[in-house]
């Protein structure tokens, strides 16, 4: 029985440099915000940053080693997230003062973070097949 393709191989190692990026990026942002912002009255935003960048750190981490359940289940939690917290924050701009890495669909990161999990999940599908 043929094997599948390694998450990380060829096009994998863009997406797995990417979503490191994207890990840095949000769990930075988020320390630095429940750092300086900690007496704040809005620390949703704050919160939802780190818990981007744990889901991030995951998914780099799921791809990169071929965890493919993994991969799938905090791809799958990013693309939920990101839509969730781009509707919320169009409806109720009151409930984030303040940017997360996923507000307004990922437009403070040129909506990559709207794009990532559907890339994402279009990997893991095409390297569920055994290589030809």
């Amino acid at each position: 029985m043929p094997e599948r393709s390694d998450t990380s191989h060829g096009f994998g190692r863009v997406l797995v440099a990417i979503y490191a990026v994207f890990a840095v990026a949000a769990s930075a942002r988020s320390i630095v915000q429940l750092i300086t912002e900690v007496e704040s009255d809005t620390v949703v935003p704050y919160v939802l940053s780190a818990f981007a960048g744990v889901v991030y750190v995951v998914a780099t981490y799921a791809l990169a080693r071929n965890h493919r359940r993994l991969a799938l289940v905090t791809i799958g939690i990013e693309l939920v997230g990101v839509i969730a917290v781009g509707l919320l924050s169009l409806v109720d701009t009151e409930l984030f003062p303040d940017q997360t890495v996923w507000s307004d669909f990922g437009r403070g990161y040129v909506f990559i973070p709207l794009v990532l999990p559907f890339v994402g999940l279009w990997w893991l599908r095409r390297t569920s097949r055994p290589p030809e």
